[in-house]
């Protein structure tokens, strides 16, 4: 025989072996995957973000469909509809989302403060706070190289006037720039709330001011004037318990050196259209 013809002979009748024998071992060694497990993930967003606690969509979408006592409202990003949607295919009853937006604790901008320094390496937060905490004098405030914009899904995020800007209108609220800020100078909070503190500088006020004209000095000012109890100073740093703020404002009006600002944050879940068209 030829020993062409023979060899193509034994590579088939190998090749044909193999897949007999997978084709068995699928048969008799499959796993019956929970039907609705597929459902479920088709639901959500695919952000993979783990704002829902879970390892990503998947880990949340086995969650839901194997566990008892899992909350349907657990994903950010897919807002109302994507928990509406769940609770529909595991028959429970529909939990409306807290729809949340990432923001900026810093207003450190070009107008505000300046570099100690000239950085010429790595275009990385990470990397540039490495380096003696990067090169604005404030080693509190936004580096502004941009790593929040790399890892933003939704296109939400640019740096403009050397620091990171969010536009709420675009954030899912998935919080991944948070966790990539090496400054942790971005977190994320219910869109419903206005009043933030655009400042991460936790030194004494003076010398806070020294570096930033925008930075907080702990005068308490703020905490004396809201009406609610709202406030605290912690670390030379004003903070905003948003369980008890009721947006009053009152605290931007005192604020002597403007770092606490009253706006709009809505996210994309609150501008999106509902089926008759309507904003909600």
């Amino acid at each position: 025989m030829n020993p062409i013809l023979l060899a193509v002979i034994v590579v088939c009748s190998i090749g044909i072996l193999c897949a007999v024998v997978l084709v068995i071992a699928a048969r008799f060694f499959s796993v019956e995957e929970n039907e609705k497990i597929g459902a479920i993930r088709e639901c959500l967003p695919g952000a993979n973000c783990g704002a829902c606690g879970y390892a990503g969509c998947d880990g949340y979408a086995k969650a839901l469909a194997e566990e008892e006592g899992i909350k349907t409202n657990l994903c950010i990003p897919g807002g109302d509809g994507a928990a509406r949607q769940i609770s529909e295919i595991l028959g429970v009853e529909f939990e409306d989302v807290v729809e949340q937006v990432a923001v900026v604790h810093c207003y450190g901008d070009c107008n505000h403060t300046s570099h100690k320094m000239d950085y010429d390496g790595i275009q990385s937060c990470q990397a540039a706070k490495m380096f003696y905490g990067g090169a604005g004098k404030c080693s509190f405030g936004c580096i502004g190289l941009g790593d929040c914009v790399g890892v933003c899904p939704n296109n939400a995020i640019c740096i403009e006037n050397g620091i990171a800007h969010i536009d709420t209108r675009k954030c899912i609220g998935c919080g991944l720039c948070a966790k990539t800020c090496p400054q942790k100078l971005i977190t994320v909070m219910a869109d419903v709330e206005s009043v933030l503190v655009t400042c991460n500088n936790r030194e004494k006020g003076a010398v806070a001011r020294q570096k930033c004209s925008n930075a907080c000095i702990g005068c308490k000012m703020c905490v004396k004037n809201c009406p609610s109890g709202a406030i605290s100073v912690e670390d030379n740093l004003a903070r905003v318990d948003y369980e008890k703020c009721t947006n009053c404002g009152e605290c931007a009006k005192h604020c002597p050196v403007g770092c606490i600002l009253v706006s709009d944050f809505s996210g994309i879940h609150r501008y999106s259209e509902d089926d008759e068209g309507q904003k909600f």
